[in-house]
């Protein structure tokens, strides 16, 4: 069988995040975060699960590891839980916190895997939601304490260092809709929240920059193309709104381009949180970015008749439009804005439900050849493409889902913990090993447009 190689160097990888997966939410001295709050508060997760097992890493990230070394991998994209480092946000270090991150990072070296960590990834401390959140810029300025602690610690081994997650993602799901912790429901907060975070962001960039000099620092964006429902001009202008209000929203102020002023106008932002030298701080140059992407939006105007249901599109458990030419689009978009910054893809993924062996799950193979492909396509393209990171090694506690979809290619029993690797993982290892084979004719990229 053919099969395309990608680039000499290419970087083959899977993703997790600390809540998520680790567990321990009581031990070794860490302090409570939102997502321990959030869970906690009746109503708010499906069937009233917590993060407080999860998969248990905490305590089996050595097996955890040891299954990345049998798929061939060759980094690991993690986070590191905020409360575990500081539990009040600020102040005293926990240094229980940091050794365990040392044992991990050291553990990943010795199997030859790279590490690669993202300081933020949605578990703030609930001290500082308590004292006003991310709409206040003083969290931000507690963040930088807390990644100038973090670089100083690992940064002679870990030279790969993401400042936040998906910022839109915190700042909209977490204070404009309340769907995710801390659940606060207030538009002006969400407005406030999202430039703190880029301020967080530029300020972390400082920190990580005087305490590992060596270090590659950038950020985790989230990216959905955003496609009008018709040719109808109000749908195009509809379209073209969602796109300034998600995927330029925080890529352009980190590169240098300042908020679209379209968005500006329709989120009504006052700009009070802006104060002299946000926009130059916010925009220090990158040394990567990286990109997380799942599905497109299709965007119907509000001033338009909805449309009569289509065909029935081919969508994930999570209802999510399986649209592998999606994560080509996004990459050309933002290597418009970076230029030759190098790009990661450092999530994507689909989760399914278990039908029988749970380690059959030839729906996620397929979803994951035809995105790999659509990276390959970018690469074709001229795009600075320089790994992949499968989301997400393990099944996992899927935020306000609870336990009740799958997105990993290792399979995890959460009665008794056990882990199984899925076919994806194997498919993940092959690729990584001796590059993609054609695709399947039954299932053709999906056009573009």
């Amino acid at each position: 069988m053919t099969r395309h190689a990608f680039p000499e160097g290419f970087v083959w990888g899977a993703a997790t995040a600390a809540y998520q997966i680790e567990g321990a939410t009581d031990v070794d001295g860490r302090g409570q975060s939102i997502w321990d709050r959030f869970a906690h508060t009746p109503g708010r997760v499906s069937n009233g699960e917590t993060g407080d097992v999860a998969c248990d890493h905490y305590h089996r990230y050595r097996e955890d590891v040891a299954l990345m070394a049998d798929l061939g991998l060759d980094a690991y994209r993690f986070s590191i839980s905020w409360p575990r480092i500081l539990p009040d946000g600020t102040g005293r270090v926990n240094e229980a916190g940091l050794d365990f991150y040392d044992r991990l990072v050291d553990e990943l070296l010795r199997y030859g895997i790279t590490p690669h960590a993202t300081l933020y990834h949605w578990d703030l401390p609930q001290a500082l939601e308590t004292a006003g959140g991310w709409p206040v810029r003083s969290t931000a300025e507690a963040f930088a304490e807390y990644a100038a602690i973090v670089a100083g610690r690992l940064g002679d081994r870990v030279r790969h260092v993401a400042t936040l997650n998906e910022p839109y993602v915190v700042s909209d799901h977490g204070y404009r809709i309340g769907s995710h912790a801390p659940g606060r429901s207030d538009p002006d907060a969400a407005l406030a929240a999202a430039h703190n975070l880029l301020v967080a962001h530029g300020l972390g960039v400082q920190a990580i920059r005087a305490a590992a000099p060596q270090t590659a620092t950038g950020i985790v964006l989230n990216f959905h193309p955003a496609h009008p429902a018709s040719g109808h001009p109000l749908d195009q202008e509809a379209a073209m709104l969602a796109h300034d209000q998600v995927n330029r929203w925080f890529l352009d102020p980190v590169t240098g381009h300042g908020y679209p002023d379209a968005a500006l106008r329709a989120w009504g932002w006052r700009r009070d949180e802006v104060l002299d030298g946000d926009l130059e701080l916010i925009a220090a140059p990158l040394d990567f970015l990286g990109i997380n992407y799942y599905c497109r939006h299709v965007v119907r105007s509000p001033y338009l008749p909805p449309l009569p249901p289509g065909p029935p599109d081919e969508l994930t458990e999570m209802g999510w439009e399986v649209y592998p030419a999606g994560l080509t689009e996004v990459l050309e978009f933002v290597a418009s804005r970076t230029g030759d910054v190098p790009l990661y893809v450092t999530e994507n993924g689909a989760a399914y439900p278990v039908d029988g062996d749970p380690t059959r799950d030839p729906e996620r193979v397929s979803f994951l050849h035809r995105h790999f492909e659509a990276a390959r396509t970018a690469l074709e393209h001229g795009v600075p493409l320089r790994g992949y990171f499968v989301w997400s090694l393990l099944d996992n506690f899927e935020w306000a889902h609870g336990y009740g979809h799958r997105f990993g290619i290792v399979h995890v029993d959460f009665e008794t913990l056990e882990r199984q690797i899925r076919d994806s993982g194997r498919f993940v290892a092959s690729v990584a090993r001796d590059g993609l084979p054609e695709l399947d004719p039954r299932f053709p990229p999906a056009p573009r447009g």
